[in-house]
């Protein structure tokens, strides 16, 4: 009877331990997993597809991470989202990256912002949509017309208030200027109330190819005067063509502007985990590829050559590790 006595609080105590054990262990795996919130764009574009992609990606190899892509106001948000460390990655427009690092044009009373590049990932191009009949053949038509200039805090609104002021059109040309996302602005086109959409996107946007497929849309080309005008102001935008047969019934190539889409972080992000992020990316780039055409192009070699900031030091840190020469100006993140 002693023994059984002496034995059972031994037991209950044995049994205690082990359970405190067992919650330290799982407090302890609660805290060490990392939630990397990634700050994309709306549905309708490719940032969010994208975003999703890489969040699977990350959350499936990298040990502890739990990455989920957001619905966001797109760039210009997205860089604040970063900064206060409310999203830990983000994708933006090369216009709106560039112009944060270096606090000016619309950054200028914020002064320099935070932030390194993880890559240059693919080029957005200005894509001009109207639909038959809208009697808008060029830029000048867009004069007078209800146009849809992007999401207020959007790289696309940015991008075209650039565009548009260089070519010497304004906002107050038009009849109005709507700030819609992708999605709001082909359904206000579908329902007549927009006569055109000017949208910052890569190629192959599914509220593009779900316009084409439903009505007769058409391209707003630029001149090269056009798009001369832009590139002289403006150094991170170049010339570009949307090929033939991107979308249905728009057969001819249309020269427009593009800026590269850059994946980014704030300058303290771990430099450990923004390697694994980035090694990640490139070794996985046939899988982002089937989640969106435009990500055919995301490669280390466009990367730098397209990348508008310097690189934060775990990316750089990647690129010297598979040997391709990084240019100075990318070094530049310790400066």
């Amino acid at each position: 009877m002693r023994t059984t006595r002496t034995l059972q609080p031994a037991v209950s105590i044995l049994g205690l331990t082990l359970t405190l054990a067992a919650l330290l262990a799982t407090s302890t795996a609660t805290a060490a997993e990392r939630f990397v919130s990634i700050a994309t764009g709306g549905t309708a574009g490719i940032y969010y597809p994208l975003g999703g992609a890489l969040g699977k990606l990350w959350t499936d190899g990298i040990e502890g991470v739990q990455a989920t892509a957001e619905v966001t106001g797109a760039s210009v948000e997205n860089t604040r989202l970063v900064v206060s460390d409310e999203a830990q990655v983000a994708i933006g427009t090369g216009n709106v990256v560039y112009e944060a690092y270096n606090g000016t044009g619309r950054f200028e009373p914020r002064g320099k912002q935070p932030i390194l590049a993880i890559a240059a990932l693919y080029p957005n191009a200005i894509q001009i949509a109207t639909l038959e009949g809208a009697d808008i053949e060029g830029l000048s038509d867009l004069k007078g017309k209800r146009v849809s200039v992007g999401a207020p805090g959007s790289g696309t609104e940015a991008m075209n208030k650039d565009v548009f002021e260089a070519a010497g059109i304004t906002y107050d040309d038009f009849a109005s200027a709507a700030r819609l996302s992708y999605a709001e602005t082909t359904a206000a086109m579908k329902d007549g109330n927009l006569d055109a959409g000017s949208l910052s996107v890569g190629l192959g946007a599914s509220a593009l190819v779900d316009l084409a497929s439903t009505r007769d849309m058409r391209l707003v080309c630029m001149t090269d005067a056009e798009i001369d005008a832009v590139t002289e102001a403006f150094p991170f935008y170049s010339a570009f063509k949307i090929p033939g047969g991107t979308y249905t019934g728009v057969e001819a190539d249309c020269p427009t502007i593009q800026v590269a889409n850059h994946l980014f972080v704030k300058a303290d992000a771990d430099p450990d985990l923004v390697y694994q992020m980035t090694k990640i990316l490139f070794e996985n780039q046939p899988k982002l590829a089937q989640t969106s055409a435009a990500a055919a192009v995301v490669s280390p070699e466009y990367a730098m050559a397209s990348t508008a900031v310097p690189l934060h030091p775990g990316a750089l840190r990647y690129y010297e590790e598979i040997g391709i020469e990084v240019p100075e100006a990318l070094r530049g993140a310790g400066d």
